[in-house]
Formats: structure tokens, sequence, C-alpha cells
């Protein structure tokens, strides 16, 4: 259906105008297709709508189904109100990526007698034409999302094979555009860090490290408020952490590894919608890449590995050959403990 005469039973209810952007990104940085889906509500009042309703609650949200999207349950809200004649949208891809919300707002458009209308033109629902037409554009749309997010995927694995996939370096390196990784210019920053790894082999424990340098009151380095990575009169130094303490000892980085790939994506259903998390994969066997000798390092790869396995004996949650005292141990408090009734004077 391509007509601007909609009959009165559609424009004397309202219109809504769904407005969405995939990302925050795209939220600051492209203002000019804001503009062109908030001007639908102009559209819409020359079409014969009195009253229209501006959804921008997706703003900065993904149309995949991963994201809950509140301004889109809202829109179904008021389309299973009856209220609603007409959906507008700049373009059918914004709103829904994916076809079970596609085909879910499609069927209650039909239901409601409810028009669907974006740059193309107003589509009827109960029309088998236009059915079949949007239908295809919901698979359209769908397709090319999976499709945009693989090749994504595959150039980032590609480049990230060759070392040279950015990412954000940790505490005492710096990467500057256009060059190679390199130590932090600063030399306060690579003295604590060398002086973590020094006393973790002295102390043998993170929290005795924490404690040591608490004791002699070794800030950290915190943040940059301003300024390229060497710029020391922007960082910020505070009292150090014991958070801070481990992501060093149990980065790979510092070792001169460039790892990428050491997260992977879990994907569960809930309340009928999916959920993606993060979570650490269990080997460096899993990871995607693993590049040795990337960049220069603080210790060596040995060194890395011996203080691994000694967090991992530390810790009680882990599996370790060597049993705790206090988490099963064969000698559990031995020689410490004595019977109050033989001790006494009696």
């Amino acid at each position: 259906m391509r007509t601007t005469d909609l009959p009165a039973s559609i424009t004397s209810r309202a219109a809504a105008v769904y407005v969405r952007q995939s990302t925050p990104g795209q939220v600051h940085e492209n203002l000019e297709s804001q503009r062109r889906q908030y001007a639908l509500a102009d559209l819409a009042r020359s079409y014969g709508f009195h009253e229209v309703h501006v959804i921008d609650g997706d703003l900065g949200r993904s149309g995949s189904g991963l994201a809950e999207r509140p301004g889109f349950e809202h829109r179904v809200t008021l389309v299973c109100s009856g209220t609603i004649g007409a959906v507008f949208a700049l373009e059918a891809s914004r709103l829904a990526r994916n076809g079970r919300d596609w085909h879910r707002l499609v069927d209650l458009c039909g239901i409601v007698d409810t028009r669907v209308i974006d740059g193309d033109g107003v589509y009827d629902p109960r029309r088998p034409n236009d059915r079949l037409l949007l239908g295809l554009k919901g698979t359209m749309s769908e397709f090319e999302l999976t499709l945009l997010h693989s090749r994504l995927a595959d150039a980032k694995t590609a480049k990230a094979k060759r070392g040279e996939f950015r990412m954000q370096v940790p505490v005492g390196y710096v990467w500057p555009l256009g060059g190679q990784v390199e130590l932090d210019p600063d030399e306060r920053v690579q003295g604590l860090i060398r002086l973590v790894f020094q006393k973790f082999d002295e102390l043998g424990s993170g929290h005795k490290v924490l404690f040591w340098m608490r004791k002699h009151a070794v800030e950290f380095y915190g943040q940059q408020r301003t300024g390229g990575p060497g710029d020391k009169s922007t960082r910020l130094w505070r009292p150090t952490t014991y958070r801070q303490i481990l992501s060093i000892l149990k980065s790979p980085f510092y070792a001169g590894v460039y790892a990428f790939g050491k997260r992977e994506t879990k994907v569960t259903v809930s309340d009928g919608r999916a959920h993606k998390t993060m979570k650490n994969r269990a080997s460096e066997a899993d990871w995607t890449v693993r590049i040795a000798g990337h960049h220069p390092a603080y210790i060596d790869e040995a060194h890395y590995e011996r203080n691994r396995q000694r967090l991992a004996q530390n810790h009680f949650a882990e599996q370790s050959p060597n049993a705790k005292s206090a988490r099963g141990g064969r000698a559990l408090l031995a020689g410490l403990l004595r019977c109050a009734r033989c001790h006494s004077s009696e």
C-alpha cells in the first residue's frame, strides 16, 4: 500500500514515531540521523494525525534483541491498547533487528488495524502483499545485522593476529597512535611495576605486598584527567588496592605477551529474552590470539608462569596440589591447640 490517503479510522487515532540509534557513539555523533527521525513527527501530521507520540527511550540501544528496549515495549503497549493508528520509522530496520520482535509487532499491528509507515510508504499488515513485503524487510534487516557483525568480528580477529588491533594497555605501558607498544616513559610508574613483582617474589602473597605498600605509603597510579599518556602533570596517585596488585601479577601483558580473545560470550535465555554476558576463558589454550615477544616486557614468561602458579596455590577457591591448612590440610593448627581440662591446675 503506497498512498497518503489514510482512512479516518486510522488518522483519528494517535501516531507513534519510533526513534532509535544502536550505540551511544551514534547518539553523540550521528546527529543528522536523529534530526531525520524526529522529523517524522511532522510527516505524521502531514498524513492527518493530530496526536503524535515520539518514543525515543531506545536511543543508544541495539535492536538485535539482546538488550532491553523500554521504548520498544512502550510502543507495543500503545499498539495493543488500540490507540495508535500508525507506527512511523525512518526505515523498517529501526523498528527491530531480530525476527521475533519484528513479527510480534507486525502481528499486533494487523490485529488492531495499525499501519506501519517508513520512508518507502504505507503498509497495512492485514493485506497479504504488504504483510509479505514487511516480512521480507524484517528478514533482510536481521540478515544484514548478522552479516555485519560477522564481518566486523573477522576483521578484528585478522588484525589481532598481526598484533595490530589496539586495546587498552595496562598501567606501565603506552600505545601511541601510529606507533608500537612502549614502556611508560615515567620512571616512577616503571619503578612501581617492578616493585610489585619484586615484593611478590620476596613475600609470596598479594595481600602481603598490599600490606607492605600500605605500610610504606606507596601510592599507585590512578588515572589521567586530560592530555596524553606521558603527561605526568595529569596523573593521579592514590593508595594502592589489592585489585591493582592482582591485575599486575595476573596479566601476561607484562611478560611481553599480546593476548586477544581471553573472554568468550555466553548467551542465556531469561524471561523469554536473550542475555549476553562475558566470562573468562579457563585456559590460555582457548585464547584466539597469543603473540609472545610482542612488546617490551617487565618480566619473562617463566617468571609470569611462576607468579600465576603461586597465586593459584594461595587462592582457596582454586584447586591446588598443596592443601591449605585452613581448608583441609593435614596439619590443621598442629601444636596450637591444648585441652583446657588436661592443662588445668587440677
